[in-house]
């Protein structure tokens, strides 16, 4: 994986090597750190700012979708996922990852009234969403989310 090499990172991030070891022992110890960023600390902060910040369930989630947007997130998301296909630490923090984003979601959508059962299963759908990277020039990418949200937040039960 390119993006998991030293080199490589230090260049694109305009940083040399030397002062990457001024931050972390070895770059194994970065690729921990970066496990446990993924997994707890950028997302939880998250949650709760989004918790606090809209009242409404479906707002907080909408606030979700242009936060990831904004900030590029998901391509973070899916080098984790295709990172974890080699390494534990990689696959715990997704496992972690996700099970936060799930439950977030899904007390999102259980708060906006659907059953537990078809809250996760619209917030697992959320989730692969937003992983997405389909090829799709015709869309307005700029309100497909909220277009996506409003199809998975219609009150048809899931069968």
């Amino acid at each position: 994986m390119r993006a998991l090499k030293l080199r490589p990172l230090s260049e694109e991030l305009r940083v040399s090597t030397g002062s990457f070891y001024h931050h972390f022992a070895d770059f194994d110890a970065y690729q921990g750190q970066l496990a446990r960023y993924f997994a707890e600390a950028q997302l939880t902060g998250l949650i709760e700012a989004l918790e606090r910040a809209a009242p409404d369930p479906i707002d907080r989630i909408r606030l979700l979708g242009q936060t990831v947007r904004r900030r590029g997130s998901s391509r973070l998301a899916i080098a984790m996922r295709a990172w974890a296909e080699s390494d534990p630490r990689a696959r715990a923090a997704v496992e972690r990852h996700d099970s936060l984003m799930l439950d977030f979601l899904a007390r999102c959508l259980t708060d906006a009234g659907f059953e537990r059962n078809d809250a996760e299963v619209r917030a697992y759908g959320l989730i692969t969403l937003g992983l997405s990277k389909v090829h799709a020039p015709h869309l307005d990418m700029e309100t497909l989310f909220d277009r996506l949200l409003a199809i998975m937040t219609h009150r048809a039960p899931v069968e």
